[in-house]
């Protein structure tokens, strides 16, 4: 799984744990799915889900991860085999992330163009186009000079960047699903009732979009005129969530809370965003007449953890903090009474209007 901001790796089981106990919960809405992360540990569990994200190549990664059925794919292995086998080519990923910025080793930015050319030649269908292209986004993620995010690169080449880019099928689940490219303001008013719906908005001003703009790229397939020292595409300008926009951000999120067609919700949100938990808390009450609440310490991103560097990749000053509280806001009957039955062996307050 690729590296990625914000990612719930660790909490995962967690949130399992807390959907798995609520009764009766067999259907989950993910509606910012991103890497698909707790998203697949839900399928993997065996709730049907529909992972939903407005990145093209989240779409990717939840049509390969949850819509596709593992008994269903052909053996994949003779076409991974012929493209790793192709020889490299210069074009636009080696000249735009290689050339004129450092993402990755020229010699795999040439493995990375005749890769993608190649899923397009062999690919029979789109659910075979999508786990080629997560081979491929993977492959090109374990060999990246990056601290994790697309906004900069290393001043020195990362170590793993040395590698030879080779691609691995991708272990996929077994079981139905649904993938989705949508606006969340838009799906939580399509028809459609959920057991449980998983909320992880974009939280603060950064943007996913411009966070991982490579990752769009790729799996796009174009070759769109860039900027900066990140060489990032062109529409990182103008393509920004409502999430981001601190002005905005909090009128999107009631929208979605208020008009999401689930029992329950369940929310996760960082101390580091716009929101503060009371009004959290209030908004989820109002909706769903009672919440839990599970807070959980974890480590702040990659980039945190090596302090702050100027242009030439001097350190020239800490960040403020390495650990942040990730909250999450289970809403709806009987909250405080699932949160103990999961036992996550997390703190719990508990409110009841």
């Amino acid at each position: 799984m690729i590296k990625y901001l914000g990612s719930k790796r660790r909490l995962v089981p967690r949130i399992v744990a807390l959907v798995g106990a609520i009764p009766g919960a067999r259907t989950v809405l993910d509606l910012f799915t991103g890497t698909t992360r707790v998203a697949q540990g839900l399928k993997a569990a065996g709730f049907h889900v529909h992972a939903n994200d407005l990145a093209s190549y989240s779409e990717v990664l939840a049509r390969a991860y949850i819509a596709v059925d593992a008994r269903a794919v052909r053996d994949l292995a003779p076409a991974v085999a012929y493209l790793n086998a192709l020889p490299g080519v210069r074009g636009y990923a080696t000249r735009t992330f290689c050339e004129e910025a450092r993402f990755f080793q020229p010699k795999n930015g040439m493995r990375i163009d005749a890769i993608r050319a190649g899923i397009d030649d062999v690919a029979r269908d789109a659910d075979e186009r999508a786990i080629l292209l997560t081979a491929m986004l993977e492959a090109a993620d374990r060999v990246d000079s990056t601290t994790g995010i697309q906004m900069a690169y290393l001043k020195q080449w990362a170590r793993r960047s040395e590698r030879d880019l080779t691609l691995r099928l991708p272990g996929l689940l077994e079981g139905a699903g649904r993938a989705s490219r949508a606006d969340a303001l838009r799906l939580v008013e399509e028809p459609g009732e959920y057991d449980v719906a998983y909320l992880d908005p974009p939280y603060n001003q950064h943007s996913y979009f411009s966070n991982y703009h490579i990752w769009e790229t790729l799996v796009r397939g174009d070759a769109p005129d860039s900027y900066g020292v990140a060489r990032k595409r062109a529409d990182c300008r103008t393509e920004k969530s409502v999430f981001n926009a601190r002005a905005r951000s909090w009128e999107a999120m009631c929208r979605v809370v208020l008009g999401v067609r689930a029992r329950h919700v369940l929310l996760s949100f960082s101390d580091e965003g716009f929101f503060t938990a009371p009004a959290i808390e209030r908004l989820l009450i109002d909706r769903f007449g009672e919440i839990a609440v599970v807070p959980v310490l974890s480590r702040r991103y990659v980039g945190a953890q090596i302090g702050i560097h100027n242009q030439r990749g001097e350190r020239v000053g800490e960040v403020s903090h390495l650990r942040n509280t990730e909250l999450l806001f289970l809403a709806g009957p009987d909250a405080a009474a699932i949160v103990d039955a999961s036992r996550v062996g997390s703190p719990t307050m508990a409110m009841a209007r």
